[in-house]
């Protein structure tokens, strides 16, 4: 009978083990120093070699060579714990025997030695579908077995085994493999197998397993009983429902190029081939990911899980945008994506995201066209903003700061002889000239006074939190010409002033009358046409 790939060449010992050296080496180590634990947990994605390190572990501490961290395979206690059916090595499926009358069997078949073997080891696969009630069965046990029994407990959700349980037990969580590894394993089974297949067909069929050996190799079985000893890269891609680089990069081509038609014609080309929009906009959502990583890097890196020609291919696309691009893309495809797994019409949602990216790529940045005002506000009018110009870092600039405040000096001697009156507008110019203007009229209401070298505020307590702010010492300093400590006193009622000059007021028409003939202001309501001006207000406050 024919026996699978991934069953074909499991791993028999520690040696053929990919990807998990951090299990394998504290395992080694605690089998060569004797000091086996009584229970582990191992944990991790599908496919990464929780059960098969298990039957390894069983393999190791039984053999008649043993304990040992390299097994002989030849004894019979390696070669029935390699078929399954050693009378020691109990394998359990705990999502078929999850309640407490079967923990309750394991219990009593614990007090019992090895028939034959060293050890008698318990594995339990899928031990998060184990109900509370059995895991509080088998507590006790677990805690204080005899010495002949271990325990290992594989699971893919780790995080369902009960605090309890996993105190009593050593965890080792199982990396996802790394995709070149991963490559380098299917390469070498498909030459023991005689099977012909490029780089490109490997780093398919490396792809369809997302970091799962078992994954991968099963697909690399699908793949040979379709095509034989030949692999082909578009009919891998094809049984397994994956979409070639072409169709993807299609995208990001009619993104660059504002082509509109082109997106809908893409759609439509994947409605005619029957392909899975869902699929799709996952896999879209992939590429500009592997877009951004290209970009940020700079080269070809282990981050981009594919092989190196499509690496150089990814590093040319990516040159075409920027980093703030390919990430608002990113983002529209995520979100294109969710849509997508509950719409009704996904034909009109996938035409609608496509769409989206498109009109993404004709965003101009607040930042750049401030910058293209003020490099041509004493030069010619530069022609308008072409549709669908690129952003690059290098073309951000920031929008310039205003001048500091420098308030007039004005000698210390005068300030001393100046009625209070003078005082509170001298100091009300200063704070309108230094943007203040919520704290400028706070003091219609006020009497200031200037006692030594401390300013006097007498105000309505309403006003006096806007007048206490640390800016209003530093201005007054500077517009008195001398330091001067400002302290606010609270007033029931308002001190009986008169009011400041109105001539020092600016009403909201001014002051948006004065905004709108900026010239900065003119030359962006000329490259934006139809921009409206709907508030003014002053950004220092």
């Amino acid at each position: 009978m024919y026996q699978v790939i991934a069953r074909k060449y499991r791993p028999q010992n520690f040696s053929e083990l990919i990807g998990q050296e951090h299990v394998q080496k504290t395992l080694t180590n605690a089998i060569e120093s004797n000091r086996l634990a009584h229970g582990y947990i191992f944990s991790g994605q599908r496919g990464t070699g929780k059960t098969t390190v298990a039957r390894i572990l069983a393999r190791c501490i039984n053999c008649f060579s043993g304990p040992t961290a390299s097994p002989c395979g030849k004894c019979s206690s390696c070669i029935e714990i390699s078929a399954g059916n050693s009378v020691d090595v109990i394998e359990i499926d705990a999502a078929s025997n999850r309640g407490i009358n079967e923990m309750r069997e394991i219990r009593e078949n614990v007090r019992y030695r090895p028939a034959r073997d060293r050890y008698k080891v318990f594995i339990i696969d899928e031990a998060h579908q184990i109900t509370k009630e059995a895991f509080n069965a088998l507590l006790k046990t677990l805690e204080e077995p005899p010495e002949w029994v271990v325990f290992i407990l594989c699971t893919t959700e780790a995080y369902e085994i009960p605090n309890t349980i996993a105190s009593r037990c050593q965890h080792f969580s199982f990396r996802s493999v790394d995709f070149a590894e991963l490559m380098t394993r299917i390469k070498s089974i498909a030459q023991q197998e005689g099977i012909e297949a490029s780089e490109d067909v490997l780093s398919v069929i490396a792809q369809a397993g997302e970091g799962s050996v078992r994954d991968s190799l099963s697909a690399l079985d699908q793949a040979i009983a379709c095509c034989g000893k030949t692999l082909g890269v578009e009919d891998i891609r094809a049984l397994l429902g994956m979409f070639g680089t072409e169709s993807l990069r299609a995208v990001a081509e009619a993104v660059h190029t504002q082509d509109t038609s082109r997106m809908l014609d893409i759609v439509q080309e994947l409605e005619h081939k029957g392909q899975s929009l869902q699929h799709f906009s996952r896999e879209l959502s992939r590429y500009w990911r592997n877009l951004l990583v290209a970009k940020i890097t700079g080269k070809p890196s282990g981050l981009i899980q594919v092989s190196e020609q499509e690496q150089q291919d990814l590093l040319k696309t990516a040159n075409l945008f920027s980093e703030e691009d390919l990430t608002r893309y990113l983002n529209l495809t995520l979100e294109l994506y969710k849509a997508l797994q509950t719409s009704l019409q996904p034909r009109l949602h996938l035409e609608l995201g496509l769409i989206k990216l498109v009109q993404a790529g004709r965003i101009q940045a607040i930042e750049q066209a401030l910058a293209e005002l003020e490099t041509t506000e004493s030069g010619p009018s530069p022609s308008p903003v072409a549709s669908g110009s690129m952003l690059t870092a290098s073309t951000r600039t920031a929008a310039p700061r205003p001048p500091p405040f420098h308030a007039p000096q004005k000698p210390a001697a005068p300030v001393n002889q100046v009625e209070n009156g003078d005082l509170r507008q001298v100091l009300y110019g200063a704070l309108r000239h230094a943007g203040m203007n919520t704290t400028a009229d706070a003091l219609h209401s006020s009497e200031v006074q200037l006692q030594g070298n401390e300013l006097v505020i007498k105000a309505p307590k309403v006003m006096t939190l806007a007048l206490r702010e640390g800016a209003v010492q530093r201005i007054a300093s500077e517009a008195f010409g001398k330091p001067v400590r400002v302290r606010v006193e609270g007033c029931e009622n308002a001190p009986s002033v008169e009011s400041l000059p109105p001539e020092n007021a600016k009403t909201e028409d001014e002051v948006r009358e004065r905004a709108l003939s900026h010239p900065g202001v003119k030359r962006f309501q000329e490259l934006f046409p139809g921009a409206q001006v709907r508030t003014v207000r002053n950004l220092n406050e």
